[in-house]
């Protein structure tokens, strides 16, 4: 008599959470590293490691974000020229990703700059909506002179650019920029963009946009 025997179940593959994020803390301290520890002086090559560690920090806050089924964003500073990222709160309130040191927020220093690029044209502050006091920051109608209640705190600004639980992410292009007004340095740009999804896709060096 024959005894029927189950069959082999095949063996999982992929990777466990527990390890993709393993493996995401280990590219944020070789990010680190490289940032730190990156030779050279020439400002060309400055350029392009910043360009170079911002592609690869949206690349992995997307993966979190994914991971994590949590909706995160990117606000882009024009006055600070920095950038932070956030997330969507069980309130539907946007908060600071301060919690890792990945993710905190990194000032481009001088002589360097950044310009955001939406729809094919500049992020300009002082022309979004926000500022023409018609609508807050929360897209309602302004309720100025209107008390409804003492907020505990300040709602913060929204992120320009979207990173959804999903892999999608806002189309964006943020230009690194290095223009000297002086000296025989060439102008060098950087574009980091994102179509879509990730992973983003750094353009450069080039002379001209």
């Amino acid at each position: 008599m024959r005894v029927a025997t189950a069959p082999n179940r095949q063996r999982q593959t992929g990777f466990t959470l527990l390890e993709v994020m393993l493996v995401i803390t280990l590219m944020g301290l070789f990010v680190s590293f490289v940032v730190v520890n990156m030779g050279g002086t020439d400002q060309a090559q400055q350029l392009e490691k910043q360009a170079r560690r911002f592609q690869v920090i949206v690349d992995m806050a997307s993966d979190v974000a994914i991971l994590n089924q949590r909706q995160l964003g990117l606000r882009i500073e024009d006055e600070k020229q920095s950038y932070h990222f956030m997330y969507l709160d069980d309130n539907q309130k946007w908060q600071l990703l301060a919690n890792d040191k990945v993710f905190e927020e990194t000032e481009l220093k001088e002589p360097f700059t950044m310009e955001l690029v939406l729809d094919g044209l500049p992020w300009e502050s002082e022309d979004n909506l926000f500022d023409q006091e018609l609508f807050d920051e929360e897209l309602s109608i302004s309720d100025e002179g209107v008390e409804i209640g003492n907020e505990e705190e300040k709602l913060l600004p929204p992120p320009q650019i979207l990173i959804f639980s999903s892999g999608e992410i806002t189309p964006f292009s943020l230009v690194f920029k290095y223009e000297p007004d002086f000296g025989d340095d060439p102008i060098t740009y950087f574009r980091v963009n994102g179509v879509d999804e990730t992973p983003l896709v750094l353009e450069g060096p080039l002379d001209s946009l």
